[in-house]
Protein backbone atom coordinates (compact mmCIF):
# COMPACT_ATOMS: atom_id res chain seq x y z
CA UNK A 1 0.00 0.00 0.00
CA UNK A 2 1.22 3.24 -1.07
CA UNK A 3 1.75 6.54 1.44
CA UNK A 4 -1.66 8.27 1.77
CA UNK A 5 -3.28 10.96 3.83
CA UNK A 6 -6.39 12.71 4.35
CA UNK A 7 -7.66 15.87 6.22
CA UNK A 8 -10.99 16.36 8.26
CA UNK A 9 -13.11 18.54 10.12
CA UNK A 10 -12.95 17.95 14.34
CA UNK A 11 -14.15 20.27 17.18
CA UNK A 12 -10.60 21.51 17.98
CA UNK A 13 -10.18 22.39 13.80
CA UNK A 14 -8.78 20.62 10.34
CA UNK A 15 -6.86 17.84 11.31
CA UNK A 16 -5.01 14.72 9.20
CA UNK A 17 -4.30 11.27 9.07
CA UNK A 18 -0.96 9.56 7.19
CA UNK A 19 -1.19 5.72 6.48
CA UNK A 20 1.31 2.95 5.09
CA UNK A 21 1.37 -0.36 4.69
CA UNK A 22 2.65 -0.93 8.38
CA UNK A 23 -0.30 1.61 10.07
CA UNK A 24 -0.32 5.29 10.76
CA UNK A 25 2.35 6.91 10.19
CA UNK A 26 1.19 10.17 11.91
CA UNK A 27 -1.69 12.34 12.99
CA UNK A 28 -1.57 16.18 12.28
CA UNK A 29 -3.44 18.48 14.74
CA UNK A 30 -4.54 21.40 13.53
CA UNK A 31 -2.24 24.55 12.09
CA UNK A 32 -3.22 28.48 12.72
CA UNK A 33 -4.15 29.55 8.86
CA UNK A 34 -6.03 27.95 5.83
CA UNK A 35 -4.18 24.89 4.48
CA UNK A 36 -1.50 25.22 6.89
CA UNK A 37 -2.45 21.69 7.99
CA UNK A 38 -2.21 20.45 4.12
CA UNK A 39 0.89 22.04 4.47
CA UNK A 40 2.16 20.69 7.37
CA UNK A 41 0.93 16.99 6.09
CA UNK A 42 2.58 17.15 2.93
CA UNK A 43 5.90 18.27 3.97
CA UNK A 44 6.23 15.68 6.80
CA UNK A 45 5.51 12.97 4.30
CA UNK A 46 6.42 14.39 0.49
CA UNK A 47 5.72 10.17 -0.59
CA UNK A 48 2.10 10.54 0.64
CA UNK A 49 -0.81 11.41 -1.83
CA UNK A 50 -3.82 12.43 -1.00
CA UNK A 51 -6.18 10.40 -1.03
CA UNK A 52 -9.43 9.06 0.14
CA UNK A 53 -8.50 6.53 2.79
CA UNK A 54 -8.85 3.00 3.53
CA UNK A 55 -11.79 1.80 6.02
CA UNK A 56 -9.56 1.10 9.11
CA UNK A 57 -8.19 5.11 8.55
CA UNK A 58 -11.34 6.31 7.89
CA UNK A 59 -12.87 4.72 11.11
CA UNK A 60 -9.91 6.58 12.83
CA UNK A 61 -10.85 9.74 11.89
CA UNK A 62 -14.32 9.25 12.96
CA UNK A 63 -13.23 7.84 16.53
CA UNK A 64 -10.83 11.05 16.46
CA UNK A 65 -13.56 13.31 15.92
CA UNK A 66 -15.61 11.75 18.79
CA UNK A 67 -12.84 12.16 21.40
CA UNK A 68 -12.21 15.82 20.73
CA UNK A 69 -16.18 16.12 21.07
CA UNK A 70 -15.55 14.72 24.22
CA UNK A 71 -15.95 10.74 24.07
CA UNK A 72 -13.97 8.61 25.61
CA UNK A 73 -11.89 6.26 23.09
CA UNK A 74 -8.72 5.54 24.30
CA UNK A 75 -7.63 4.19 20.77
CA UNK A 76 -5.58 1.51 22.15
CA UNK A 77 -6.27 -0.60 19.42
CA UNK A 78 -5.18 1.71 16.45
CA UNK A 79 -2.81 0.41 14.48
CA UNK A 80 0.20 2.13 14.04
CA UNK A 81 3.75 2.16 11.89
CA UNK A 82 6.08 1.81 14.48
CA UNK A 83 8.78 1.46 12.13
CA UNK A 84 9.07 5.05 12.12
CA UNK A 85 10.61 5.99 15.11
CA UNK A 86 13.47 5.03 17.94
CA UNK A 87 13.11 1.62 20.53
CA UNK A 88 13.58 4.11 23.04
CA UNK A 89 10.18 6.66 21.95
CA UNK A 90 8.55 3.47 20.87
CA UNK A 91 8.73 2.64 24.39
CA UNK A 92 7.49 5.87 25.76
CA UNK A 93 4.67 6.08 23.53
CA UNK A 94 3.45 2.20 24.66
CA UNK A 95 3.36 3.75 28.16
CA UNK A 96 1.49 7.07 27.61
CA UNK A 97 -1.34 4.51 25.22
CA UNK A 98 -2.08 2.91 28.33
CA UNK A 99 -3.26 6.34 30.03
CA UNK A 100 -6.73 6.44 29.34
CA UNK A 101 -8.92 9.52 28.66
CA UNK A 102 -9.78 12.24 31.42
CA UNK A 103 -6.46 10.70 32.89
CA UNK A 104 -2.76 11.85 33.66
CA UNK A 105 0.59 10.97 34.08
CA UNK A 106 3.62 12.64 34.50
CA UNK A 107 7.14 12.82 32.47
CA UNK A 108 8.64 11.10 36.00
CA UNK A 109 5.96 8.88 36.14
CA UNK A 110 6.57 7.39 32.40
CA UNK A 111 10.23 6.97 32.91
CA UNK A 112 9.94 5.31 36.06
CA UNK A 113 7.34 2.80 34.54
CA UNK A 114 9.85 2.20 31.71
CA UNK A 115 12.95 1.31 34.42
CA UNK A 116 14.47 4.30 33.73
CA UNK A 117 14.00 7.26 36.69
CA UNK A 118 16.38 9.67 36.02
CA UNK A 119 14.98 9.87 32.18
CA UNK A 120 12.35 12.35 32.42
CA UNK A 121 13.93 14.86 29.70
CA UNK A 122 14.42 12.16 27.73
CA UNK A 123 10.72 10.97 27.94
CA UNK A 124 9.55 15.11 26.88
CA UNK A 125 12.03 14.69 24.37
CA UNK A 126 9.87 11.79 22.88
CA UNK A 127 6.61 13.09 23.25
CA UNK A 128 7.94 15.92 21.63
CA UNK A 129 8.50 13.97 18.96
CA UNK A 130 5.56 11.81 18.78
CA UNK A 131 3.79 11.45 15.12
CA UNK A 132 0.76 10.07 16.57
CA UNK A 133 -0.63 12.85 18.82
CA UNK A 134 -4.03 12.20 20.16
CA UNK A 135 -3.71 8.81 19.03
CA UNK A 136 -0.19 8.19 21.30
CA UNK A 137 -2.04 10.70 23.92
CA UNK A 138 1.26 12.85 24.67
CA UNK A 139 -0.89 15.76 26.31
CA UNK A 140 -1.73 13.13 28.97
CA UNK A 141 1.47 13.53 30.16
CA UNK A 142 2.01 16.70 32.76
CA UNK A 143 5.07 17.90 34.48
CA UNK A 144 5.44 17.59 38.36
CA UNK A 145 2.80 19.02 40.54
CA UNK A 146 0.32 19.30 37.70
CA UNK A 147 2.17 21.71 35.29
CA UNK A 148 1.26 21.53 32.13
CA UNK A 149 4.26 20.96 30.48
CA UNK A 150 5.42 21.53 26.60
CA UNK A 151 3.46 20.64 23.84
CA UNK A 152 4.84 20.46 20.17
CA UNK A 153 1.54 20.86 18.36
CA UNK A 154 0.38 24.77 17.16
CA UNK A 155 -0.80 26.43 19.98
CA UNK A 156 1.78 24.81 22.51
CA UNK A 157 0.97 24.51 25.87
CA UNK A 158 -2.98 26.36 25.05
CA UNK A 159 -3.79 23.22 22.89
CA UNK A 160 -2.62 20.95 25.54
CA UNK A 161 -4.42 22.19 28.27
CA UNK A 162 -7.65 22.22 25.66
CA UNK A 163 -7.71 18.87 25.09
CA UNK A 164 -7.37 17.75 28.60
CA UNK A 165 -10.16 20.42 29.26
CA UNK A 166 -12.21 18.50 26.80
CA UNK A 167 -11.26 15.16 28.66
CA UNK A 168 -12.19 16.38 31.52
CA UNK A 169 -9.09 15.30 32.90
CA UNK A 170 -7.62 16.68 36.11
CA UNK A 171 -4.09 17.91 36.37
CA UNK A 172 -4.11 18.79 40.08
CA UNK A 173 -6.33 18.57 43.60
CA UNK A 174 -8.35 21.26 42.86
CA UNK A 175 -11.96 20.35 42.48
CA UNK A 176 -12.98 21.82 39.32
CA UNK A 177 -16.93 22.25 38.01
CA UNK A 178 -16.85 18.63 36.86
CA UNK A 179 -16.14 17.46 39.87
CA UNK A 180 -19.48 19.29 41.42
CA UNK A 181 -21.95 16.56 43.05
CA UNK A 182 -24.53 19.10 43.93
CA UNK A 183 -26.99 21.85 41.71
CA UNK A 184 -27.45 25.16 42.96
CA UNK A 185 -31.08 25.57 40.94
CA UNK A 186 -34.01 25.54 44.00
CA UNK A 187 -35.31 22.64 44.60
CA UNK A 188 -38.13 22.02 42.36
CA UNK A 189 -41.66 23.03 43.85
CA UNK A 190 -40.63 26.33 45.00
Amino acid sequence: MAQGFMLFETAIGRCGLAWGAGGLIGVQLPEVGPGATWARLRKRYPDAVEAAPPAEVDAVADRIIDLLAGGRDDMADVALDLTVVQPFNRRVYEIARAIRPGETSTYGQVARAMGEAGAMRAVGKALGENPWPIVVPCHRVLGADGKIGGFSADGGAATKARLLTIERARVNDVPTLFDLDFSVAPPKGR
